[in-house]
């Protein structure tokens, strides 16, 4: 197995101090740095994602893995900023105005960050303008709105609505999800992409990326 394949599958088994130690050794070898972010870490946790969405792994998995990934990025972050490579991408997440819920969220938030991406996570109960706030400020591409309440899946519409008020729609895109929300609803209201699960949600965000 190759520097890239091993560190690869150390990040899939969560073994922090061996991506960490994977990296180094890929960097030694003169391996550049954005290669090593996407032939060894981010293979590695796309790999993590699928497993958790076909319920292989659990939650406890995934965190390791996003520790290991955090212990990667640790070395290599120095090497991506001099070898050019480009972040990612920038995501804005929060739970909507009246809903606290935040677990699922927060395992979204965890699979984007373990795949290289910067999360700017606004919490639970955020009002539709704080979202566009943060997206404005920020430059994210793209909005993450959850709820569990079906009481309070309006709140995403309102946020669609409040987009295509200030001109920002298709320019910046909105994924919507949560145990009620559906498909159906999601195009009802307009957002760009919806995801079922957590695993699904990262994938419509990575989608809607590369389109925007």
């Amino acid at each position: 197995m190759d520097l890239l394949n091993q560190l690869a599958e150390d990040l899939r088994l969560g073994e922090d101090d061996a991506v960490r130690a994977g990296t180094q050794a890929a960097l030694a070898a003169g391996v550049a740095p954005g290669e090593i972010l996407r032939e060894g870490l981010l293979a590695g946790m796309a790999v993590v994602g699928e497993e958790f969405g076909r319920r292989e792994i659990f939650l406890p998995d995934v965190l390791l893995a996003a520790r290991a990934m955090q212990a990667g990025m640790e070395i290599l972050k120095p090497h991506l900023a001099s070898d050019g490579a480009p972040p990612a991408g920038r995501v804005v997440l929060g739970t909507v105005q009246g809903d606290l819920h935040d677990i699922g969220k927060n395992l979204v938030g965890i699979l984007l960050r373990g795949a290289g991406w910067e999360v700017i996570d606004l919490g639970t109960d955020v009002p539709a303008a704080r979202f566009l706030e943060a997206a404005e400020s920020s430059g994210a591409r793209v909005i993450g709105l959850s709820a569990l309440l079906t009481t309070t899946m309006p709140r995403m519409a309102e946020v669609v609505a409040l987009l295509r008020e200030r001109g920002l729609a298709g320019r910046v895109k909105v994924v919507v999800g949560g145990a009620p929300v559906t498909q159906a609803f999601a195009d009802e209201i307009g957002a760009d992409g919806w995801g079922f699960d957590a695993e699904s949600a990262v994938r419509s965000v990575k989608t809607l990326m590369e389109s925007v």
